[in-house]
């Protein structure tokens, strides 16, 4: 779960944010579920994943993980990006690590009756526990952990973190690579997009 890299590629609009936070909850048609800029938050967290799916570097990247982590590699992928994003955080935000996460901590609370109900009670343990926690190996692995017990179906993902130490240089060398592309996408889509909905 990257909320933090969704997060970031929101733009200005809290509202867009808010959607994109939860996209990994919302499944199916949007239709009229939700306030319309929520909805293209939504919208652009898929336009983002499907970005990622179909790009070099991410691609590069699930390849470099495991074939034993089968289609959980994505998701290791998504959160080993996370990690990368906190250690280089500077270069992609103006804005203080701590202050941004209470910043957009207040806009989800804010938001809180929009967000889906499972949503809603992991609010502090994504604000508090887990997202202050990536930028250590050992913060990828506690959610890591925390995900596998989360899943039904028996999984891998528990220890999962080996692999960003195994391949660390090489998956951040594709993190650097693939961080401006999906930035200049999203910003497009937003401005090309999103924007209009807000005037």
């Amino acid at each position: 779960m990257n909320f933090l890299f969704h997060m970031l590629l929101s733009g200005a609009d809290e509202q867009i944010l808010v959607g994109n936070f939860m996209g990994d909850f919302v499944k199916g048609p949007l239709s009229d579920r939700f306030p319309e800029r929520i909805r293209s938050g939504l919208a652009l967290h898929r336009k983002i994943d499907s970005f990622a799916n179909q790009n070099d570097q991410f691609q590069r990247s699930k390849r470099r993980i495991d074939p034993s982590f089968g289609l959980y590699r994505g998701v290791l992928v998504d959160l080993f990006y996370d990690h990368f994003l906190v250690k280089e955080w500077g270069e992609w935000s103006d804005e203080p690590f701590d202050g941004y996460l209470a910043r957009t901590r207040s806009i989800v609370e804010h938001h809180r009756a929009e967000l889906p109900e499972r949503l809603q009670k992991l609010v502090p343990v994504i604000f508090e526990e887990l997202l202050p926690s990536y930028g250590q190996v050992s913060g990828i692995g506690s959610a890591l952990e925390r995900m596998s017990r989360r899943v039904v179906r028996e999984n891998p993902l528990a220890g999962g973190e080996s692999e960003l130490l195994l391949h660390y240089d090489a998956l951040r060398i594709d993190f650097l690579g693939f961080m401006p592309l999906v930035n200049r996408f999203s910003a497009d889509f937003v401005s090309e997009r999103l924007l209009p909905l807000s005037e």
